[in-house]
């Protein structure tokens, strides 16, 4: 009996031949002269390209403010949509299919990230706690951020449906909203990050209504069946974190749930610390389980998953796809491994971040079934 995880997934118009995706994994290997794909990242999404497969890219700025790290690629100039467009036929050619995470960092950017080197923006100007990296690959503390004014918002969320429209004219298939792991958009939703006192701020309502208006542009741009968001309910990465997350995702989730939007992809919060340790925090909830009853469409489930635990979230209906990221990072061919139960290579946490082909695109496929299909 095959298992569930390798069967097909119809997502908004396409099928997907099995459930195993590429989770976003920001790797900062851009072009540092205008955040430019290179040939080098075309070549590491298409080793991870299978037909009939879903690769999500690493987060990927909206606009010059929305950055907050070095070498990572952006989709709001003319040579970037081309860097992608290079990413996006190499996917293509080898039967894949690409969907673009959509990101902005507010408040955990920096100012030597910023255009003139003007203060990182958020919802409010509350700095988080702790450290970043700065333009010059040093570690510098989280600055304060300043406050967006309400007149700004408008062209904030118009940045948010242009970048999906240039992922569009890039070649991508759709786009992923990143509102999770203590960015823009959840530093919004959020009560310790978010202090405002107009429209954007107070209630839940008023807190979920950026996300809602990003998500409305976005579609209006490229379709709902082409828009997913990612969330992480009770996520803590860069300071983030809502003392009573249930009624404020609820609400969203359901509003979210109105849109029909191809999927909705959650980060379990036993792994939500956006990839800088390897440690899991025991006893949470299940975000699928929660919020699957409030889901009319693909549920995507992210975090900590090895195989049989893949498996049985699919099996069970928790999810109807699971996202690996470490491990796809060190499998180009993960889901040939996961179908076969082959061994996987070990990653190397050292060259997540920065660098060249080493620990990017010289992890081995299997020898005996290199290039095989998932």
């Amino acid at each position: 009996m095959t298992d569930k995880l390798f069967t097909p997934l119809q997502l908004g118009p396409y099928t997907l031949q099995h459930r195993v995706v590429l989770a976003p994994l920001t790797r900062m290997r851009a072009d540092p002269d205008g955040n430019v794909p290179t040939a080098l990242n075309a070549a590491y999404y298409a080793q991870r390209a299978t037909p009939g497969g879903l690769l999500i890219t690493e987060a990927t700025p909206v606009s010059r403010q929305g950055h907050g790290h070095p070498c990572v690629p952006g989709i709001h100039t003319a040579a970037q949509v081309q860097g992608w467009r290079r990413v996006t036929d190499a996917v293509h050619a080898r039967g894949g299919l690409i969907f673009m995470q959509l990101w902005h960092t507010g408040r955990v950017s920096h100012s030597s990230h910023q255009p003139g080197g003007a203060a990182p923006v958020g919802p409010s100007a509350v700095a988080a706690q702790g450290r970043t990296i700065d333009a010059h690959w040093q570690p510098v503390p989280y600055e304060v951020p300043r406050a967006l004014e309400a007149a700004e918002m408008a062209p904030l969320v118009d940045t948010w449906a242009a970048a999906a429209a240039n992922a569009v004219a890039a070649g991508f298939d759709g786009v992923e909203v990143h509102g999770a792991n203590g960015y823009l958009l959840e530093q919004f939703l959020q009560s310790r990050s978010n202090r405002r006192t107009d429209a954007y701020g107070g209630s839940i309502a008023n807190r979920c209504r950026l996300v809602l208006e990003v998500v409305d542009a976005v579609v209006a741009a490229v379709g709902r069946d082409r828009t997913g968001i990612r969330l992480s309910p009770w996520g803590v990465a860069n300071d983030s974190g809502e003392d009573e997350p249930l009624p404020l995702y609820r609400h969203l989730v359901g509003e979210l749930a109105l849109r029909e939007l191809a999927y909705l992809h959650l980060i379990e919060p036993r792994a939500s610390g956006a990839g800088k340790a390897d440690g899991v925090r025991d006893g949470q909830p299940s975000a699928a389980a929660t919020f699957r009853p409030l889901w009319p469409t693909v549920l995507i489930d992210a975090g900590g998953f090895d195989r049989a635990g893949a498996i049985e979230a699919v099996a069970s209906g928790r999810a109807d796809a699971v996202a690996f990221g470490r491990w796809f990072i060190a499998n180009p061919d993960l889901p040939h491994r996961l179908r076969v139960g082959a061994p996987l290579n070990p990653y190397h946490r050292p060259t997540f971040y920065g660098g060249g082909a080493a620990g990017y695109t010289d992890y081995p496929a299997l020898a005996s079934t290199a290039g095989a299909p998932a």
